[in-house]
């Protein structure tokens, strides 16, 4: 049974698969269940490979200069505008070296929460309420959230579901106290969203009216005071799955591209799957198309099909039964699944702007993308490609920012250079046995090179056009031979250090019959708990060679004696497994929000903070915890104000409209009679936490 007739699958692929809290629901709903058919990735390029003796030694492919950045203060990552290492010796800038542990934000640890456990829960001290949630109004007249009279229209009009990637970015001239925040909205869940019963036709189009994106203005006070929402604001927008986004770059108007009802290759309706994102310099939102895969009926035969995980089964949400561009088996629909898996720009100042698609950045699932200006003033952008044994990608800009000219800055993701990354060890292959032990030289490190896939605007990649490069790089990367990961989500350079944090989820198929072992990058086979790779590129982030390390090797050290945090004492540190998004404070910490986590003891998922210098490197610190089937995402940290914020998004992701598992953000108790703007069914919403003592 599919979602489509608002009633929960009978037929889920991972019941009895997943681990921890991980929810099978969520698999199919989030990802066509991708963990439970054959990787994607069956190609037979040159597996990472660990090395015995090197020519370069630790020093020399961990002690390359820090690059110098250059950035301007947005969002949940905070930095001067001159280079990071200026005055901070080495690798460091000032503020970080002086910084680390010494945030205003300061807390106690939470103690691991329970996933049965439907709450909310912050440290001593701090309290936290939404700032907007699933269904509230956006315009002036937009009809209030009514859980028993939903509609497509009114869902148009309506914050969306299932918020992801989040930021808030300051109105000039308001004095701090206007803003816009921007979220985009990955999946829907019917079941629990609708009653079983409901039209079916009329849950499809709700369905699709509840995926997009969203800005919307926020007002406060005065600095002390938490944000709220404005109905009816100037610069509130939803983005529907027939709003128009322009494609620019190498691969605009390319026969790839084109379809009976968009013969330019140019004007595509809508955008899918998003996940994760960025925020750029100049004051626009990224936002990464992931599992686009999942909404299409497709032959499912060519190599392409296949490489995307495209497949001719119907599809959960059915949508094909209302759009023929939903099925690229309808003549004329042939690339309509070409047209998604991009990364997208948004202006949130600009409510009449046109949304754009980037060619030049490459088409595959995009957990996000992650910008930093390099010293030579390029603008370079870290992306994963959230899949298992998937890679790691990097775009660097053609043209160099210029401060102050925005116009020109909002050029620079259209045309640029794209490269894949292969990772090597130096330790001795035979040191990994796959539970994750060090090597016998004490620490998870090597060096690396950022193989090109087109460059100077013409392709690396022996037998493939630039177009072709660009809209099926996966296919072009497996060409060329990088390392194949365990599932790169967020991907985040650090704005004091110029350090990445490269965020690997988990991987449980790593080490089974057929697919690669354990490497010194991907240490675990039967990987579930994931790990975070740091890199330090040589010179500048436009290098084309990298030194890197492990930060952690994530787990409960309770139960998973090689839970590895960069040195710190295990015993010390709160439990972490499946980091996703990741966010730095002002002064340089790591925040890491969870999706799945612990899955060796089934705690809720989580907001994390990790020390990243100092003697206190690696200390893992739990902020809170999100309700029950939640995962975190979109960690935002504004520790000058201290608040944080994130989205909660799938809570009660295992329940049905009947019966309900979560009862978020509202918490109307089972046969309570609902309060004003209760409802009885979980909301995903954007959540704010502050602290309420001196």
């Amino acid at each position: 049974m599919s979602v489509s007739s608002g009633r929960t699958f009978s037929l889920l692929p991972m019941l009895g698969r997943t681990k921890g809290k991980r929810s099978p629901v969520t698999c199919a709903l989030k990802c066509d269940n991708a963990c439970s058919g054959e990787v994607c990735n069956t190609s037979t390029n040159s597996y990472f490979r660990d090395i015995a003796s090197t020519t370069m030694s630790r020093r020399a492919a961990l002690g390359f200069g820090a690059a110098g950045a250059l950035a301007v203060a947005f969002g949940n990552a905070v930095t001067s505008a001159r280079p990071a290492a200026a005055d901070g010796g080495p690798g460091l800038a000032a503020a970080a070296k002086e910084g680390f542990g010494k945030s205003k934000l300061q807390f106690t640890a939470i103690a691991p929460v329970d996933a049965a456990v439907d709450q909310f829960t912050v440290p001593a001290g701090y309290t936290w309420q939404p700032v907007i949630r699933w269904g509230d109004p956006l315009f002036k007249n937009s009809p209030a959230f009514d859980l028993d009279r939903q509609s497509a229209a009114a869902q148009a009009r309506q914050f969306g579901y299932n918020n992801d990637y989040t930021d808030i970015l300051p109105i000039a001239g308001s004095k701090d106290r206007r803003a816009v925040l921007f979220t985009n909205h990955e999946y829907t869940n019917e079941s629990i969203m609708l009653p079983a019963g409901f039209d079916a036709a009329e849950t499809r189009a709700i369905g699709r009216a509840a995926h997009g994106l969203t800005v919307v203005e926020l007002e406060r006070a005065d600095t002390n005071q938490p944000w709220r929402y404005v109905q009816g604001a100037g610069l509130n927008r939803r983005f529907l799955t027939d709003t128009t986004y322009e494609l620019d770059g190498p691969a605009a108007g390319s026969a790839l591209l084109k379809t009976a009802a968009d013969p330019s290759g140019r004007a595509i309706k809508g955008t899918l799957g998003n996940c994760s994102g960025g925020t750029t310099p100049w004051g626009t939102i990224l936002s990464g198309e992931e599992n686009f895969n999942g909404y299409f009926a497709a032959p499912g035969t060519s190599d392409a099909d296949k490489r995307y995980g495209l497949t001719s089964k119907p599809t959960a949400r059915q949508w094909e039964q209302d759009d023929p561009r939903f099925d690229t088996r309808n003549p004329g629909y042939e690339n309509e699944a070409n047209r998604f898996g991009w990364i997208v720009e948004v202006d949130p100042f600009d409510p009449s702007s046109t949304p754009r698609k980037h060619s030049a950045m490459g088409r595959f699932k995009h957990e996000g993308a992650n910008v930093i200006v390099a010293k030579s003033g390029h603008v370079v952008a870290y992306m994963g490609d959230d899949e298992r044994f998937d890679y790691l990608y990097k775009f660097v800009s053609r043209d160099q920012y210029r401060e102050g000219d925005r116009a020109h800055n909002l050029t620079l993701l259209s045309e640029g250079d794209l490269y894949v990354a292969k990772f090597t060890g130096n330790s001795p292959a035979a040191g990994f046995d796959g539970a994750g032990n060090l090597p016998a030289d004490g620490a998870f490190d090597g060096a690396g090179v950022w193989l090109p896939l087109v460059v100077g605007g013409q392709s690396k990649v022996a037998g493939m056009s630039v177009e072709e490069v660009l809209v099926y790089t996966r296919l072009a990367a497996d060409k060329v031979g990088p390392t194949k990961m365990d599932r790169c989500e967020d991907v985040q350079p650090s704005l004091h250090t110029g350090k990445v944090y490269v965020v690997c989820t988990n991987n449980a198929d790593r080490g089974k019959p057929g697919k690669e072992g354990a490497t010194e990058v991907n240490p675990r086979t039967l990987n579930r708990d994931g790990h975070i790779v740091e890199i330090t590129e040589t010179g500048d982030q436009t290098s084309t060679t990298f030194g890197w390390n492990l930060l952690m090797v994530c787990g409960d050290p309770a139960k998973n004696s090689t839970a590895y945090f960069a040195g710190f004492p295990a015993s010390q540190v709160s439990p972490i497994s499946c980091p996703d998004n990741v966010a730095f404070d002002s002064v340089g910490n790591l925040w890491i929000s969870t999706d799945g986590a612990p899955s060796s003891i089934g705690y809720a998922d989580g907001l994390f903070k990790v020390t990243l210098d100092g003697a206190e490197r690696g200390k893992v610190e739990q902020f809170l915890a999100v309700p029950r089937d939640a995962e975190t995402c979109g960690p935002v940290i504004h520790d000058d104000e201290r608040t944080v914020f994130v989205a909660v998004q799938h809570p009660g992701e295992e329940g049905t409209f009947a019966e309900q598992h979560s009862y978020f953000p509202d918490y109307v108790a089972a046969g309570a009679t609902p309060k004003p703007g209760q409802v009885r069914a979980p909301r995903p919403s954007v959540v704010q936490v502050f602290r309420t003592d001196a």
